[in-house]
C-alpha cells in the first residue's frame, strides 16, 4: 500500500494504522490468520477518524485543504468528465501550466473545463508554480470561457490556489488587470458557470475564475479573501497567529454557506477526499450534474440578472441608526 501522509492533529490514527500495517506484515510472512484482529483495529481507525473530524476548527480544515494527496483538477477531469481536450496558451505571451482546461462532455454533454493545477513532486510544482497563476494564465482560462460562450457551452471551474503569483514579471504583465478582466467577463458570460472550490480559494486569484451562477464548495476546502497566515502577518505582524486568524476570517465551507456566498456544500469522504479520491469524485460528479439542471433552460438574460442579484446581495449588515435616535 502507498505510504500515506497524515497531519499533525491526526496522530492518535497514526499509531492505530502502524498496528494495522504491522499486523499485515506479520500475516503476510507467516500461516497464521490474524484477519480478525486487523478487522478490528481497523473499525477501531475509522471510528477514531470519524471522531476527530467531526470536531474540526477552522485551521485544521486549513490543513486538510493543502494536504499533498489532496486531489487536484486533474484528477476531477479525469474522474469526473470524458473526451477531455487540454487546450493551451494565452495567445498573448506564454501558457501558463499553473491553469488548467480544454473542451469536454459531462454525462455526454459537450462542455469546457478549467482550473487551477498544483503539482505532486518538486518538479511539477515548480513548472505549475504550486497552483499560483500569472497574468497568461487568467488570460488562457478567459480565452477558453470566451471560446465556450461562442460555441454555447457550460463552463465548469475548479479553485485550488493559495492566490495569485506576486511575482515582478507577473506585475510587469498586469497581473490586477488579468484578474479584474475575467472578473468583469465572467459577469457578462452568456452560458452557465458553475464553480467549485476543491482546496484552497485564495484571494483574487481564486475570484479570477470563480463569478459563477452556482458556486459549490467541498466540505474541508476553504476560500477566503486571503491566506490566515497573510491576515495574521498584517494584524499582529507574526504569521504565528494563523490559527487565530482562520477562526476570525469565516474560511470554512458551512461559515460561508451560511453567510450565502456558496451555493451547496459537497461532503467528503471520511478523513477527506484524498482519502477516497474516486469517491469523493463520484459525490461531486452528481453535485455538478444537479448544478448544471438547475441553470440549463435559462436564457442568457435570465442567467445574467440571477448573476447580478447574486452578487448584489453579498455582505450582511445592521442599521444601528435607530438606535441612536
Amino acid at each position: 500500500m502507498p505510504k500515506r501522509t497524515f497531519l499533525d492533529f491526526e496522530q492518535p490514527i497514526v499509531e492505530l494504522e502502524s498496528k494495522i500495517e504491522d499486523l499485515r506484515y506479520v500475516q503476510t510472512e507467516s500461516a497464521v490468520d490474524i484477519s480478525e484482529e486487523i478487522d478490528q483495529l481497523s473499525k477501531k481507525s475509522l471510528q477514531l477518524t470519524k471522531e476527530i473530524y467531526s470536531d474540526l476548527t477552522p485551521w485544521r480544515i486549513t490543513k486538510i485543504a493543502r494536504h499533498p494527496e489532496r486531489p487536484y483538477t486533474l484528477n476531477y477531469i479525469e474522474e469526473i468528465f470524458t473526451d477531455f481536450v487540454e487546450l493551451h496558451g494565452d495567445r498573448h505571451f506564454a501558457d501558463d501550466l499553473s491553469i488548467v482546461g480544454g473542451l469536454a462532455r459531462l454525462n455526454g454533454m459537450a462542455c469546457m473545463v478549467l482550473g487551477q493545477q498544483k503539482g505532486r513532486d518538486t518538479k511539477e510544482r515548480a513548472e505549475r508554480n504550486f497552483g499560483m497563476s500569472k497574468p497568461e494564465g487568467y488570460r488562457k482560462a478567459l480565452r477558453l470561457m470566451k471560446l465556450a460562450e461562442k460555441f454555447n457551452l457550460p463552463v465548469f471551474t475548479f479553485v485550488d490556489t493559495p492566490g495569485a503569483y506576486p511575482g515582478i514579471d507577473a506585475e510587469e504583465r498586469c497581473q490586477s488587470e488579468a484578474i479584474g478582466r475575467n472578473i468583469y467577463e465572467m459577469a457578462q458570460l452568456e452560458v452557465p458557470i458553475i464553480s467549485t472550490i476543491i482546496g484552497e480559494g485564495g484571494s483574487g486569484g481564486a475570484l479570477a475564475i470563480a463569478v459563477a451562477d452556482q458556486i459549490i464548495m467541498l466540505q474541508y476546502a476553504v476560500y477566503s479573501v486571503i491566506s490566515p497566515e497573510g491576515c495574521a502577518s498584517i494584524l499582529w505582524k507574526t504569521a504565528d497567529k494563523a490559527q487565530e486568524a482562520a477562526d476570525a476570517l469565516g474560511i470554512t465551507a458551512h461559515r460561508l454557506k451560511a453567510l450565502g456566498l456558496i451555493d451547496k456544500i459537497v461532503n467528503e469522504p471520511v478523513g477527506g477526499a484524498h482519502r477516497d479520491p474516486r469517491q469523493m469524485a463520484i459525490f461531486l460528479k452528481r453535485a455538478l450534474g444537479d448544478a448544471y439542471r438547475q441553470l440549463a433552460d435559462l436564457k442568457p438574460g435570465e442567467l445574467l440578472e440571477r448573476r447580478y442579484e447574486r452578487v448584489q446581495g453579498y455582505g450582511r449588515f445592521t442599521d444601528t441608526r435607530a438606535e441612536h435616535r
